[in-house]
């Protein structure tokens, strides 16, 4: 039997990632452009030259389908609606104009949907029918998996953990709302925090010599130091994540909860604590039977993937 292939494409603010996949997750060819165009079409045509090219230079590999990780994409409309990162405007039929561009079968999701099947099919969740996968970069992205299936709720846009309310009347969020878990446990989250502790707090602290500018790194690399206040700082985003992980778990009962991005490679600086605020305010029922794990996808490469699991 012939080998078969996908595409899976990533859209991001900024660039658009994409890459032919085997089967077992082997990339055997992968390309990238900026996510730009004056209109939908615009880009729409750029992606097609961008695609045609990579199955030209790797041999005129064919795909069968093609799946498609965005922001605010919706699996059953199979369009974006009002994407804040994404230079286009409005409700876009991503899908079709994608399809019918490249001539195959196109399937949309969300970017972090994206990523759980990504690791359902090819990492850490592998055999695993009941998961939760929580992206903790810039914002902070989730998906749900519950009985095999991904949670999409009636309207595509089920398992937004980020923007639950982690802490009442909390800091305002983007979205709209107050106290959204992603400006807690983000990357940006746990910057804020540091700035506002530098605030409000009085001990010394490397921290104070980055005030002006400082970064989730020079959190991470201060509190690796042992500085006290970074090291509160881990505590404390730990403490929101954990306790609202805790609340999670009553809705869908996960076997494991898989975290990535780059706060999740703080280690136990952040996953020490999550643990243990998570454990300490489960129901009893659930005590010790949630298994944290990190991903097991190539960070180079997760975006890719988890779209072209969609596809498969």
């Amino acid at each position: 039997m012939a080998q078969q292939y996908v595409l899976g494409i990533d859209i991001g603010g900024t660039n658009t990632a994409f890459g032919i996949v085997d089967r077992r997750g082997n990339i055997v060819a992968k390309g990238s452009m900026p996510t730009k165009g004056d209109t939908v079409a615009e880009y729409i045509e750029a992606l097609k030259s961008a695609v045609e090219k990579l199955k030209r230079d790797a041999g005129n590999i064919s795909f069968s389908a093609a799946g498609v990780g965005a922001p605010n994409a919706n699996f059953y409309t199979g369009e974006i609606a009002y994407a804040p990162n994404l230079p286009w405007e409005g409700v876009i039929p991503l899908a079709k104009l994608i399809s019918e561009a490249l001539n195959v079968k196109t399937t949309i999701t969300n970017d972090a949907n994206a990523a759980a099947l990504g690791e359902m099919m090819y990492g850490a969740a592998r055999g695993m029918k009941d998961f939760i996968i929580i992206t903790l970069g810039t914002g902070v992205g989730s998906g749900f998996v519950a009985n095999g299936e991904l949670v999409y709720g009636h309207d595509g846009f089920a398992g937004e953990l980020g923007h639950v309310i982690a802490v009442r009347d909390g800091r305002h969020c983007p979205c709209g709302r107050n106290g959204c878990l992603e400006r807690y446990c983000s990357a940006t989250g746990i910057v804020i925090t540091a700035e506002e502790w530098l605030d409000t707090h009085t001990q010394d602290s490397i921290l104070r010599e980055y005030k002006s500018r400082i970064t989730a790194k020079q959190i991470h690399d201060a509190a690796m130091s042992g500085d006290a206040l970074a090291l509160e700082i881990f505590d404390y985003t730990g403490k929101i994540l954990g306790q609202t992980l805790a609340d999670t778990v009553a809705i869908t009962s996960p076997q494991a909860i898989i975290f990535f991005g780059g706060l999740a490679k703080s280690g136990d600086l952040i996953m020490k604590p999550v643990r243990h605020y998570m454990e300490a305010n489960l129901l009893k029922i659930y005590k010790n039977k949630v298994t944290l794990l990190h991903s097991e996808l190539p960070d180079a490469d997760a975006a890719i993937l988890g779209a072209s699991a969609l596809a498969w």
